[in-house]
């Protein structure tokens, strides 16, 4: 079908898979069954084929190397250093792709011998140039949380604020204090208290209307966790809806300045 009179470089695609177990920042590796590097661990990815594009090619290497699919993906960078793969002229697309944590314990608990996770700042010796691949995806993922409430890809849709401040903590790499902390979240008027909804059949009755009616709607599927005897832990969710409708409102009058409410 295509015929060129020069050489060309190859394409591939490599994904930068985050995942967070409630206390610290993972990622994904697989590990290489074929030379160059066999038996060393890497990202998942591969060439991409002649009819697909870079984001059909690394959704379906995902997909086939770790069984991960459907999940937040981005593009960040090109890596095209020359001499950076020894089979020949290779060009990387690189992604990151954002694991929820009910996702993560699921593919964490996996037994398939070729994925398996590493804490962020544990990882073992990696192939080719993918050390670097996953420094940049780490400073990327950074200046995304900085314009965007993109903590919220790597939790469940209930979660407590320990749970939101230590993946703040992991991806800046800090600490913050936990009172200022819960003060500059629920400031944002995006995160709901679920703590209230204690039963897996609890819902709005059909009469009920005004803000208590949609309070309801947010119920959890479970009675929440106990933090200690007596006390419920205290559970919220992230008003997606909310947030990109008061988005779209600002940059309607003209107000919208990339200011992020979750920022910190």
């Amino acid at each position: 079908m295509y015929q060129y009179k020069y050489p060309h470089p190859a394409v591939t695609t490599d994904a930068v898979v985050f995942g967070f177990d409630g206390k610290a920042l993972h990622i994904l590796l697989i590990e290489r069954g074929l030379e160059p590097y066999k038996g060393s661990w890497a990202l998942p990815g591969g060439f991409m084929k002649i009819d697909e594009t870079v984001e059909e090619c690394v959704a379906r290497e995902l997909k086939e190397e770790t069984g991960v699919e459907n999940v937040y993906l981005e593009q960040f960078h090109v890596f095209s250093e020359v001499g950076r793969d020894p089979r020949e002229r290779v060009v990387t697309v690189a992604f990151v792709a954002l694991v929820r944590k009910s996702d993560y314990r699921l593919l964490a608990g996996d037994d398939a011998a070729r994925a398996s996770w590493f804490e962020l700042d544990e990882l073992p010796p990696i192939a080719f140039d993918h050390h670097e691949i996953i420094t940049m995806a780490r400073s990327h993922l950074q200046t995304l949380l900085r314009n965007r409430p993109i903590a919220f890809k790597l939790l469940d849709e209930q979660f407590a604020m320990t749970e939101l401040q230590r993946l703040y903590e992991a991806i800046n790499d800090t600490s913050y204090d936990r009172r200022n902390f819960y003060k500059k979240m629920t400031s944002t008027g995006f995160l709901r208290d679920v703590t209230h909804c204690e039963s897996h059949d609890e819902m709005a009755p059909e009469s009920a209307v005004g803000e208590d009616s949609a309070d309801m709607a947010f119920c959890i599927a479970a009675p929440p966790e106990k933090a200690s005897p007596g006390r419920p832990k205290m559970l919220y969710t992230f008003d997606e809806e909310a947030f990109e409708k008061a988005v779209e409102e600002e940059e309607k009058k003209g107000e919208r300045k990339g200011r992020n409410p979750f920022s910190i």
